[in-house]
């Protein structure tokens, strides 16, 4: 079963959103508040297993319609994806993933994980 792991930094609070065996498979932004933070996490939860998945790996690729999950590649060339919401607001990042196949396990890791995840505290 996944988690949100819910941790203060520096500048606010964020979460990660780990699978069952403890790996992060998508990271938030940085919030200023507690209730901000709540509402991001509300937020994958909802849109995360409707999404539409966007390739934009793929030359030509067709533009999705949001909530969406976009699959790019970094300037390292590795394969990564982001969540948008309903709005267009990015709600979640992943970590650079060597191979698209990998990638897209992640995105599907994040679908089946996010509805039902509890929230945790992290130190």
């Amino acid at each position: 079963m996944g988690k949100f792991a819910v941790k203060a930094v520096k500048t606010g609070i964020k979460f990660n959103l780990k699978a069952g065996n403890g790996e992060i498979i998508a990271t938030s932004e940085i919030y200023s508040s507690k209730d901000a933070m709540d509402n991001g996490i509300a937020s994958v939860r909802k849109n995360a297993p409707i999404a539409n998945l966007e390739d934009q790996t793929v030359e030509g690729f067709a533009t999705a319609k949001n909530p969406k999950f976009e699959v790019y590649t970094d300037k390292a060339g590795e394969f990564r994806f982001r969540l948008k919401a309903r709005n267009g607001q990015i709600i979640a990042v992943s970590e650079g993933y060597k191979t698209k196949t990998s990638c897209l396990n992640g995105i599907e890791s994040v679908r089946k994980n996010a509805p039902e995840a509890e929230v945790i505290t992290e130190e």
